[in-house]
């Protein structure tokens, strides 16, 4: 029996969530744009006291890595890594869009296998663009990430099928008023959940990562350099 917490607060909301032997047992989900600092201990000790779960029980700790807000991503870090120094419990990471992908219903899924469709996965960066990622349908990883605004993902996806999913999406909407169905937005368009977190943490695999920030740029809030 495997036991997996897991956390986000990396894009424009706040939750953690409990799976016991790959059932959700406890969820807690809030959308915010600012206030995970003060959110996300709180609604964790819900999640936990809810299913009736010590922390020393645990089987793993998984937290979204980014990329996102530099912010949130930093809580989400700082919270479970708490969590992993108290207990002794491992503790993973797993990237915003790893998180984002799980979310795509299995229908789309199917759907993008019968028609060649590759997935874009966007996540909200809170600039004129968003964070990018290309999988297949089988949410494996074809491309490594990067930044794409309206226009630039018009010339990057001019040719080919595509299934775009994440919080980042509407970004990139502008770009494909027009395009024969040759490009699709998936129904998955919200922030990470920790639902997706957690079952990722209990499928372990690849998906798997340390725990440290992933950016695609730099932050515009940098830390304090060590004196």
């Amino acid at each position: 029996m495997k036991t997996v917490l897991g956390i986000d607060a990396s894009t424009t909301a706040c939750s953690a969530a409990l799976i016991d032997d790959g059932r959700i047992i406890s969820w807690r989900f809030e959308a915010m744009e600012r206030g995970q600092a003060e959110r996300l201990n709180p609604m964790i000790g819900e999640v936990m006291a809810d299913a009736g779960c010590a922390f020393v029980d645990l089987s793993l700790v998984a937290v979204t890595t980014g990329p996102g807000a530099f912010t949130g991503i930093r809580i989400g870090l700082a919270c479970a890594r708490a969590i992993a120094l108290a207990t002794g419990v491992p503790l993973a990471g797993v990237t915003s869009f790893a998180a984002l992908a799980r979310a795509i219903p299995e229908s789309e899924l199917e759907e993008a296998r019968c028609n060649a469709r590759e997935i874009l996965v966007c996540v909200e960066g809170k600039r004129r663009d968003a964070f990018v990622q290309r999988f297949d349908a089988a949410l494996r990883p074809t491309g490594e990430a990067g930044a794409l605004d309206a226009a630039a993902a018009a010339r990057a996806l001019a040719e080919g099928s595509f299934l775009i999913a994440g919080d980042g999406a509407a970004r990139l909407a502008p770009a494909f008023a027009q395009t024969d169905g040759r490009v699709r937005f998936s129904a998955a368009a919200g922030p990470p959940d920790a639902r997706h977190v957690a079952a990722l943490g209990a499928a372990g695999g690849p998906s798997l990562l340390p725990p440290r920030p992933y950016y695609i740029r730099p932050p515009d809030a940098r830390l304090p350099a060590r004196t």
